[in-house]
């Protein structure tokens, strides 16, 4: 597999979040197989995480299939990033790495579709 996992997932993380220079990726390898540990800025954890935690379950499997077209078990575990306001024993799940509680971004003003078509027009 020789990495490809890892470069997946830097591949997918980067282009999710607002930091992309912050996101580390470590590797290791055991019995169990593969192991990725996420580490990124504490303001993308929700794009990575989404809501419910369904971004993060998506990436788990792909990463999951990544690893058995290379006949290997592939893990990832999210670190909770230094400086989080978020107790260590407030629940959810020690893997993940994040509880899936967030706030929901703001819904942006609706436009119309002239308005739109506009702004389209810009670019």
């Amino acid at each position: 597999m020789a990495e490809r996992d890892q470069e997946f997932l830097e591949f997918v993380i980067k282009g999710l979040v607002e930091h992309p220079e912050e996101v580390k990726i470590g590797r290791t390898v055991d019995e169990m197989g593969v192991l990725l540990m996420l580490d990124l800025h504490p303001d993308d954890m929700g794009k990575v995480i989404g809501r419910s935690g369904n971004t993060a379950k998506a990436i788990r499997t792909l990463l999951r299939v990544v690893g058995m077209k290379h006949n290997a078990r592939v893990n990832l575990k999210i670190n909770e990033p230094a400086g989080s306001t978020r107790g260590a024993s407030s629940g959810g799940s020690a893997a993940q790495g994040w509880d899936g509680t967030h706030e929901a971004p703001a819904t942006p003003a609706m436009k119309s579709v002239d308005e739109a078509m506009d702004e389209l027009s810009k670019f």
